[in-house]
């Protein structure tokens, strides 16, 4: 049942200061009560007092704007057709969501590793590990995209911990799924404006895979997001803060208690640009989730299933499953035998 004080009204989603854990159990206290009503109620809020600071978030914006500025061949240059690990650079229209394609150009980073060829007898998800793709005329965009992997890995594993604590939960439950060898994942991405045949489909309908999604979005608007009335409702900008949304993991992971909610986002019009900066918090790839132990899970209402998007335990099936989906002409290119036949 949806608690009236998450939602007064849908003009904005609940706001979450992380900070407050900082001002003493009664402060900390009403931080989980929120953080538990937002996360169980909507699967979306707005997160501020998170400790990023104005600098280090102009000096991935000055460098992403950059690398949009640069010529298409410089951007062709790092196309993520040439990666196996589904790195690199996206052209408007390649990437797909629902089956549809999404009118919007990125740049996906994760964390900078050696590629790992699966073996024989090993998981095919190990293909998404390898290095990043990075434009040689701009160095400042590589360290400025790593700098932000490391620090919102850090603020959203204190939000988890917070979360875990205000569902009753061990904070620390799923540490060992994440560790050294999480998975994070990074996408700047620029909406071009509409795609003038009447399409406005920025990125379709869909829920995020992982643990949490911590959204950079600009001023231009056009998240939405489907709330308790099954509408989608528009997300407005909040100055400094992360739209946060919890993946299908945790809502897998607490039975349903949890809630992993819809979104999209529509192209702005005419020739506007929107930019925004997805951040994925996820854990290693080959993690397997287990259920996790709370006080509220008789009251769980159990898992929405698509019979369309099976999920798994572990990790990298999900993520995988995603990626193939997602950039078809990566996945024909070097994935062919992992495609299901038609």
């Amino acid at each position: 049942m949806t608690n009236p004080a998450t939602n007064p009204s849908y003009a904005q989603l609940p706001i979450i200061d992380l900070s407050a854990a900082d001002r003493g159990p009664e402060e900390r206290a009403l931080l989980h009560d929120r953080l538990h009503s937002a996360a169980h109620d909507v699967g979306f809020f707005q997160l501020v007092g998170h400790g990023v600071t104005r600098e280090e978030t102009d000096a991935l914006l000055t460098a992403m704007r950059a690398f949009f500025a640069l010529p298409e061949a410089d951007r062709l240059a790092l196309d993520n057709v040439n990666s196996p690990h589904f790195r690199g650079y996206t052209r408007t229209g390649d990437e797909r969501t629902g089956g549809s394609r999404d009118w919007r150009d990125q740049l996906d980073i994760g964390a900078e590793r050696p590629a790992r060829v699966p073996g024989p007898d090993e998981a095919p998800y190990w293909w998404l590990q390898g290095p990043n793709q990075w434009p040689t005329a701009l160095p400042e965009l590589r360290t400025a995209a790593l700098a932000w992997i490391d620090k919102l890995s850090a603020v959203a594993q204190r939000l988890l911990h917070e979360l875990l604590t205000a569902i009753g939960a061990p904070a620390d439950f799923y540490d060992p799924a994440f560790g050294a060898h999480a998975h994070p994942h990074l996408k700047l991405v620029r909406y071009p404006g509409s795609a003038g045949d009447g399409t406005d489909q920025g990125v379709g309908a869909h829920k995020d895979y992982g643990f949490l999604t911590l959204l950079l979005q600009d001023s231009v608007g056009g998240l939405q997001v489907q709330r308790e009335d099954g509408l989608f409702h528009e997300v407005p900008p909040l100055d400094g803060a992360f739209v946060v949304n919890l993946g299908e993991l945790l809502e897998v992971a607490t039975n349903g208690y949890l809630l992993a909610t819809n979104h999209r986002v529509v192209s702005p019009p005419g020739a506007t640009e929107r930019f925004s900066v997805p951040f994925f918090y996820n854990p290693r790839l080959d993690a397997r989730i287990a259920p996790l132990p709370f006080p509220h899970a008789d009251t769980a209402p159990g898992v929405t299933t698509d019979p369309t998007n099976p999920l798994y335990a572990e990790y990298g099936l999900n993520e995988l499953k995603g990626k193939l989906r997602a950039h078809p002409l990566v996945a024909e290119r070097h994935h062919a035998h992992l495609l299901t036949p038609a």
